[in-house]
């Protein structure tokens, strides 16, 4: 899976610190707090809890990707198809849980800090870190998370 390099903006592992930390506001939508293992990022991510569950103190590889094709050609981003014939392999076959989305907000804090806000579908991601380790991701980008 060398080749999924090229479409790879972010990766880590985060453990779950926290699920629904301001309480649950939606019966089908779990928010998750979560701090990354090797680069120390933040996470605040809205999961749908109906197809993918996710307990506190769960260990889960998050990536953030441009494209979902393992040679890097750009998605059209505008529709999907789940390898209808089964043919064509992606980078989506590798993990449990799959959306596509939007980031809609970038602020640049002291300290080399970056927040990052994503909407997909309107479940919203907010990742914090190092701006060195998220500096790949760009305003208005349509991007994938995909977690496992």
């Amino acid at each position: 899976m060398a080749s999924s390099a090229k479409v790879t903006l972010f990766e880590d592992i985060f453990e779950v610190t926290a699920l629904n930390p301001d309480g649950k506001k939606f019966e089908s939508v779990n928010r998750i707090a979560a701090t990354g293992t090797t680069y120390e990022c933040d996470l605040l991510l809205d999961i749908n809890c109906q197809i993918y569950s996710i307990k506190d103190g769960e260990k889960r590889t998050v990536v953030l990707a441009s494209t979902l094709n393992l040679d890097g050609t750009p998605d059209d981003h505008f529709s999907y198809s789940a390898s209808a014939n089964g043919s064509e392999p992606s980078l989506a076959d590798a993990y449990d849980y799959v959306m596509h989305g939007r980031v809609f907000q970038i602020d640049y804090k002291k300290d080399g800090i970056v927040v990052i806000a994503a909407s997909f579908g309107g479940l919203l991601m907010r990742l914090t870190g190092d701006q060195r380790h998220l500096s790949s991701i760009l305003p208005d980008m349509r991007l994938y998370i995909l977690i496992k």
